[in-house]
């Protein structure tokens, strides 16, 4: 689909630093094709299961119509990106990956290296958060509908006298898998309406169904299940409160099932000054669909602010 916004979009590849080959697409305000003056950069990733044609173009161009360099990459395992096992998500693994890909957009020609945001959404959220934390590079952050607590999440998806089953499986999947046995899959989303998945909501079979991908490269609806151990596992919410004095924009939909609303609006209050929160109406889904001009309207101002000096 063609875009309204004035950019320039290139393939690219970079090296992650165990050598993995990961894959994306660098945009470019077409009034700075060929540099001179150093431009800002923003680094995005896309959320759980999903790869950046999950709508995220429609982002990365309205943040680079503003003057913006954007660096847009599937994660590893997932899209176009070099990995194994596939369809594996491990959010300390994307983390790392992620400062690996501030480190590679830095480096480019015409790139202001003291002007870095990030954007993530939903688990790459999760991942802005931790990343604004830790990693001082980063300029500002923008959180869309973030995971907060994977524990949390969990319990409120796997019935009570469902836990135990669920461990284990996972148990049952680490020996499988010492023994040299292929990982353990999951759906993502139900193929037919009732079939067991992760996200079983008619909401969430319409957005990962949506994705536009090549024809020899369907989305797969797959995810291994050491991959949902590990998402119950992450806490980033614990990093809120360490993230100023880098600025935090966080944008919540307030009827939010999947990463809760709750959740995300008792860490935003424990974040500390400079920080904003943007709360749309509608389900997790909405901020890439009927919400999305004014999710992205929303970052698109905090970058101008924060990375062009320009008011919010």
């Amino acid at each position: 689909m063609a875009s309204e916004w004035p950019v320039e979009r290139n393939d690219i590849t970079f090296q992650a630093g165990d050598g993995t080959t990961l894959r994306g697409w660098l945009y470019r305000p077409e009034t700075n094709s060929t540099p001179h003056t150093p431009t800002p950069g923003v680094v995005m990733t896309h959320g759980f299961a999903a790869v950046k044609e999950h709508h995220l173009d429609a982002f990365a161009c309205r943040f680079s119509a503003l003057g913006l360099t954007v660096l847009l990459y599937d994660h590893r395992n997932c899209g176009d990106s070099d990995g194994s096992p596939r369809y594996e998500l491990d959010p300390w693994r994307q983390i790392r990956d992620t400062r690996d890909a501030i480190t590679w957009l830095s480096a480019q020609p015409g790139i202001d290296r003291e002007r870095i945001g990030l954007w993530g959404s939903s688990y790459s959220g999760g991942h802005a958060l931790v990343l604004g934390a830790i990693d001082r590079r980063v300029r500002c952050v923008v959180a869309q509908v973030p995971t907060i607590s994977g524990y949390q999440q969990s319990l409120r998806r796997v019935r009570p006298d469902a836990v135990a089953a669920m461990r284990d499986g996972f148990d049952a999947d680490r020996v499988a898998r010492f023994r040299g046995t292929e990982p353990a899959i999951r759906a993502v989303v139900p193929a037919q309406p009732g079939d067991p998945a992760v996200y079983p909501g008619d909401d969430a079979r319409a957005f990962y169904a949506s994705v536009e991908t090549a024809p020899d490269r369907p989305w797969p609806n797959a995810v291994t299940l050491r991959s949902l151990e590990m998402a119950s596992e992450y806490e980033p919410g614990v990093y809120v409160p360490r993230i100023t004095p880098t600025p935090l924009l966080m944008i919540v939909a307030d009827r939010d099932d999947v990463t809760p609303t709750d959740l995300a609006l008792e860490a935003f209050g424990n974040a500390r000054e400079p920080k904003k929160l943007v709360l749309v109406r509608g389900g997790h889904f909405s901020p890439y669909g009927e919400k999305l001009d004014e999710s992205s309207g929303a970052a698109a101002d905090w970058f101008r602010l924060h990375l062009l000096g320009g008011p919010d």
